[in-house]
């Protein structure tokens, strides 16, 4: 061979490995994200650890529904739900216009107070809903982005003149206030505890007390802000009328939305949230005292671009920190969901809230007349696991419900909905708002069995484990059920209709179950580091079996999705996984598949987890 032939052969030699590497697109995730188990804090609803920073009328101020009833208080945290109290009867309003005024008091120092209590339950991962300051209960309409709230903290009128030093607009005069102090506390309380901890980032906008929209209102044009929104029309000083309009999320004036160009968030709010994240990811100048990711709300909203650059920015502070985004609804009159793939290719997000798989897990455990059959389940995830990426895959935030939507024990007593669609009274006249039964118990049990077993990283609501039920927002973020509190019943109904005294009190029963699905999960590497392999089928009988398998441990889940007990052939499963003994992980006992003639019967809604060794 010439020297000549020689450096064209080896130049195609180079330039198939780099295609073949090219097209392999390697994706790398946190790798603590895929043996997470994750837990969802709405802070006003945790816990009241300090009830001196309560909430006042004045902390109100600039959120919706601008009015605060006179005479309002902190609500009773152990109240009935439904029930009016006397300074919200007073203005002769709904129940759902007065949820908006309600305060409950939860607090940073609640949580706090109550990470043992997550230790000891198994979790390993905190999200935690806005924490910024805002007049809001939910937050999501910030005020300001490198403050937590002050009513979280333990000196809110002192935050407040800590506030008055700053410049907001400039980094270099931004203090720590006490609830700023408090939130590092608290990630440093978890990091102690192996609890990894992300918040929400609200960047496609913000409320209108946010600090720079504000300057935008009052000094129109003029403002050195004008740029960060959306105006549509400025005031005319010279007539009666108040033209000023901008554009807010979804048609929203209650939420402004920062201004976008082809590169995502223009410069002035851009650079504001780059502070932002070196803010509170490393706040002394080190990544192991600030929170280990984002979750990213409303993110199809904003411009791809700009979330490539988000994620330079943060993995530039901590390699290792996790980035989940809210990709839901493509079409919600159609309830078709957004396929999340594009923010799935490596240089974006390493996992979305995943829906799509609260949805499926719905059709086919909750649901009765529109449900489907376990191999239209298998087929629903298998289109999710073509769809992304296998790492994506296995560190997808599993959710059942959220802040957002109906709880899952509400989902079971209203089957057949469609998921996040007319979940409660305010907007569906039928729907109950009454405790799951016993049997409907065992459906939720079934479902947080598959959740804990599939490939992803399972997240708990804040007080599913406690037996909580609620609709759609805002019934699903009740005050947390704690077993050291009374609660008075449920017995009002929101649209003042008749309906059954309804116990509340902390469900031990179905708290112990969660407990150990997640040890079960949390012991055994297979059930989130693991392939899975869906082997056992049968439609008719509605059994579902797959086998979840790592380093030559190999785990093989059965379940019973019916009302009633149902026997299985053991040759079929013995040929299957070539043995006759297996431990169940749940019961702890050995299945001898050769005994009981030759059959394995599950009572209704069973999970059976068994392991190979």
């Amino acid at each position: 061979m010439s020297f000549q032939k020689f450096i064209i052969y080896l130049f195609l030699i180079i330039t198939s490995i780099n295609t073949i590497v090219n097209s392999q697109h390697i994706i790398k995730v946190p790798a603590w994200t895929k043996q997470a188990i994750w837990y969802q804090i709405f802070p006003e609803r945790f816990f009241n650890g300090d009830k001196s920073n309560d909430p006042k009328p004045t902390d109100l101020e600039g959120g919706w529904p601008y009015d605060v009833p006179a005479g309002w208080q902190i609500h009773p945290w152990t109240s009935d739900w439904y029930k009016l109290q006397p300074w919200e009867v007073k203005d002769g309003r709904d129940f759902y216009w007065n949820a908006g005024v309600r305060r409950y008091g939860g607090d940073l120092q609640g949580i706090i107070d109550k990470l043992d209590y997550l230790q000891k339950f198994g979790i390993t991962a905190i999200y935690l809903t806005p924490m910024f300051e805002s007049p809001s209960l939910h937050k999501y309409d910030a005020s300001m982005y490198h403050h937590i709230d002050n009513n979280f903290g333990s000196d809110p009128k002192k935050d407040v003149e800590i506030w008055s030093q700053e410049n907001p607009g400039d980094p270099q005069t931004w203090k720590w206030t006490t609830a700023d102090k408090l939130f590092l506390k608290l990630i440093s309380e978890c990091h102690k505890r192996g609890i990894k901890i992300i918040i929400d980032g609200v960047f496609n906008h913000v409320g209108t007390t946010f600090w720079a929209f504000k300057d935008v209102v009052k000094n129109q044009q003029k403002s050195k802000y004008k740029d960060w929104f959306v105006i549509k029309s400025w005031d005319d000083p010279n007539t009666p009328k108040n033209e000023f309009d901008y554009e807010g999320w979804a048609g929203i004036k209650d939420l402004p939305r920062f201004r976008q160009d082809e590169n995502g968030i223009v410069s002035g709010p851009k650079e504001h949230i780059h502070a932002i994240i070196k803010r509170w990811m490393e706040p002394n100048g080190n990544p192991s005292d600030g929170i280990d990711g984002w979750r990213l709300d409303v993110a199809e909203q904003v411009n791809h671009n700009f979330w490539k650059t988000f994620r330079t920015w943060v993995k530039e502070i901590n390699s290792d920190a996790y980035i989940v985004g809210e990709i839901f609804w493509d079409d919600w009159q159609k309830d078709k969901m957004m396929d999340a793939s594009p923010w799935l290719q490596g240089d974006e997000f390493d996992a979305v809230m995943n829906y799509r798989f609260a949805r499926a897990l719905k059709e086919f455990v909750l649901n009765k007349k529109d449900q489907i059959g376990p191999q239209g389940f298998i087929d629903s995830l298998n289109t999710l696991y073509k769809r992304y990426p296998t790492e994506n895959n296995y560190v997808m935030m599993n959710l059942l419900d959220s802040h957002d939507v109906e709880r899952v024990s509400s989902m079971i007593v209203n089957p057949d909905l469609w998921y996040d669609h007319d979940g409660n009274p305010s907007n569906n006249k039928n729907y109950d708002v009454r405790k799951p039964t016993d049997q409907e118990r065992l459906k939720q049990k079934l479902v947080v069995g598959l959740q804990f077993t599939l490939p992803g990283a399972p997240q708990i609501y804040y007080g599913d484990e406690a037996g909580m039920w609620g609709g759609d927002d805002p019934d699903c973020r009740k005050p947390m059920v704690w077993p050291e509190l009374n609660y008075d019943a449920e017995t009002a109904h929101p649209s003042g209709l008749p309906r059954v005294k309804d116990k509340v009190k902390f469900d031990k029963n179905i708290f112990d179950w969660y407990k150990k699905i997640i040890s079960i999960r949390n012991q055994n590497k297979a059930l989130s580091l693991g392939s899975v392999n869906f082997n056992y089928v049968n439609d008719q009988n509605r059994i579902l079996g797959f086998t979840r398998e790592y380093n030559g441990d190999k785990i093989f889940i059965l379940s019973n999705n019916n009302a009633e007990k149902k026997s299985i052939s053991s040759e079929k499963i013995i040929s299957l996984l070539n043995t006759k003994v297996m431990t169940d992980l749940v019961s702890r006992r050995k299945i001898d598949l050769s005994k009981n003639k030759n059959q394995l019967t599950l009572n209704p809604y069973q999970i059976v987890i068994c392991s190979m060794k």
